[in-house]
């Protein structure tokens, strides 16, 4: 049972009507728009909340450090929750979209996380449904403006269209702990990204229909048409377009051109197409050197 089934079972209390417990909580969902109960006078989720004994330095917890790691064997393969297929990304890619950031508790503690690892909720860690495992984003409070950076660890959020699951130290220290949810931003953080494109391992057992395309296996020669730079990829198709926007700005003068391209339910901003790899791959630094990250190949 992953975590966000195990909030919904709040819904099924009565030990007789077990057999009636999907019919109770198709209901519940319906009428709560498929978001989880809270308990009244705060804003944890029913039966959950902040540690007994939460430990004494959390304002001065430091963040998580990005560092190079390979992606989990298993935490990145597509995914079906509540009739919804999910395809994580299996590429360290820029990533911004803006949301409803909610956070787990005491409930879930010591629980394996998708990643195989015990979930801590004094650990500055994150759920997302997309984002590669494990990864690394900066967290940005749309109220107060503080930021956490947080290493992506498990699955979720599934339900009332939040965007991801803070621990309790990361909610905490973006001061929406005692809310429960608030609005925010969330930008991926990729530390050299060169080395990223290069130890990043094909998943086990990919989706068919979206195969990871490493930098390596690029032919050194295409025609024109074939090879392109990914510059970001967002779930939702006005924030790629104002990405798409900024870069134009941007990147005015250096005569690329940009487009949106749609592929794993993804809206990806490319650059190109360029004719060989070699000329692909100058692009790429001549553009990274402004951006501040490096773009990779990709092939349509």
């Amino acid at each position: 049972m992953n975590r966000e089934e195990h909030r919904q079972k709040t819904f099924c209390v009565i030990p007789a009507l077990r057999f009636l417990c999907a019919l109770v909580l198709a209901l519940a969902l319906a009428a709560c728009g498929s978001t989880p109960k809270r308990q009244p006078g705060n804003g944890y989720y029913l039966g959950d909340g902040p540690g007994d004994n939460p430990p004494s330095n959390l304002d001065s917890l430091p963040d998580a450090k990005p560092r190079v790691e390979p992606l989990n064997k298993y935490a990145n393969r597509p995914y079906t929750v509540l009739g919804k297929t999910f395809v994580p990304e299996t590429r360290f890619v820029h990533y911004k979209e803006r949301g409803v950031a909610s956070w787990y508790g005491r409930k879930f503690q010591g629980q394996k996380t998708s990643s195989g690892e015990p979930y801590d909720m004094y650990a500055m860690s994150a759920a997302h449904p997309t984002l590669p495992i494990p990864s690394y984003a900066r967290v940005t409070s749309l109220r107060n403006n503080r930021s956490v950076i947080v290493r992506i660890n498990d699955r979720g959020p599934f339900y009332g269209g939040r965007l991801i699951d803070l621990s309790y130290a990361a909610a905490y220290k973006l001061g929406i702990a005692a809310q429960g949810s608030g609005i925010v931003e969330v930008e991926s953080v990729l530390p050299g990204s060169e080395t990223l494109v290069a130890q990043v391992p094909k998943p086990v057992e990919p989706d068919p229909a979206l195969p990871p395309v490493p930098a390596q296996v690029v032919p050194a020669s295409v025609e024109a048409g074939g090879i392109y730079l990914q510059l970001g990829a967002f779930a939702s198709k006005s924030n790629a377009e104002e990405f798409l926007t900024r870069l134009r700005s941007q990147l005015a003068g250096f005569g690329e051109t940009l487009s949106i391209f749609t592929k794993g339910g993804l809206f990806r901003v490319h650059a190109g197409p360029y004719r060989t790899r070699s000329e692909a791959e100058h692009a790429a630094d001549r553009l990274g050197a402004t951006l501040g990250f490096k773009p990779f190949l990709s092939i349509r």
